[in-house]
């Protein structure tokens, strides 16, 4: 296999209190994965991703991206190519503007002002909001807002993207728009981690899940090896994606014939239907 983008080994980190957030997290990101992490409040989800960006140094551990161990003198390329969306998207807004809101991440690159220019208007058509390039982006509405926050993360051209709980307070049109973007991204090649408490979303959208318990993982497979297991799901407080019950029942009452081809979204059950009772 190839060398992981991301490679987090024995990652340890306490807040002023002692008590670990993240004790012993290793855990190894492949290029262009799709990875939910999931869990409870607390279990370390968002400290691990602060640490995996360097917004946060470690107690104990080691950070390392595309095979280079991360250290005080190149903490900035972590920085570079690791961009998170934060969950409140007024804790990442700064600028008057969304087009100085988004050209702060490559100002700070000190990349030529027309290779600025150009990243913001690539970054804000990516996101469909061109048109708001000069209104003042506090007060645009929630799903508004983030659309700008992710635009700020695509115009750092960062390979590895981050959402911490990116659908928490969005509308269900506003969650359609962002899980567009994300197959969008997906389909780009680039690396996600997305933690959400939304079962059904990472199940329907993840390749990879990895559950969070009291700062350590407890599991790192596909969703669907994850969520037939009730023991980590008892662990983690986590309840099992609709889609799973619903193909369940429909095989334990013998409607249809267990294929293992488990149904991810209504649109897979259609298909699924469709196909055993065509005959």
């Amino acid at each position: 296999m190839n060398e992981p983008i991301l490679k987090v080994s024995n990652l340890h980190y306490s807040y002023g209190n002692g008590n670990p957030a993240l004790d012993g997290v290793s855990v190894d990101i492949y290029k262009g994965e799709k990875i939910a992490v999931i869990g409870s409040n607390g279990s370390g989800k968002s400290t691990f991703f602060l640490n995996a960006n360097g917004v946060l140094k470690a107690d104990h551990g080691e950070i390392s991206y595309q095979g280079t161990v991360i250290n005080k003198k190149n903490i900035k390329e972590l920085r570079k190519n690791i961009g998170i969306v934060f969950q409140d998207a007024d804790n990442q807004i700064i600028a008057s503007t969304v087009m100085a809101e988004v050209g702060f991440g490559p100002m700070n690159l000190k990349l030529p002002k027309d290779e600025v220019i150009r990243r913001v208007d690539e970054a804000l058509t990516y996101m469909n909001i061109l048109d708001f390039k000069d209104r003042p982006p506090h007060y645009l509405s929630g799903g508004e807002k983030k659309r700008v926050t992710i635009a700020d993360i695509i115009a750092m051209k960062s390979e590895v993207i981050i959402f911490d709980e990116p659908t928490a307070a969005l509308d269900p049109l506003n969650a359609q728009m962002l899980e567009e973007v994300l197959v969008k991204l997906g389909e780009e090649g680039k690396t996600m981690l997305i933690s959400t408490h939304d079962v059904d979303f990472a199940y329907r959208w993840a390749e990879r899940a990895i559950v969070f318990d009291q700062g350590k993982i407890i599991a790192d497979g596909t969703p669907l090896e994850i969520f037939k297991r009730p023991e980590i799901l008892e662990q983690a407080n986590l309840k099992r994606p609709a889609m799973l019950d619903v193909y369940e029942m429909l095989v334990e009452n013998k409607m249809i014939t267990d294929t293992n081809e488990y149904p991810t979204s209504p649109q897979d059950l259609k298909i699924l239907l469709e196909q055993q009772f065509k005959h």
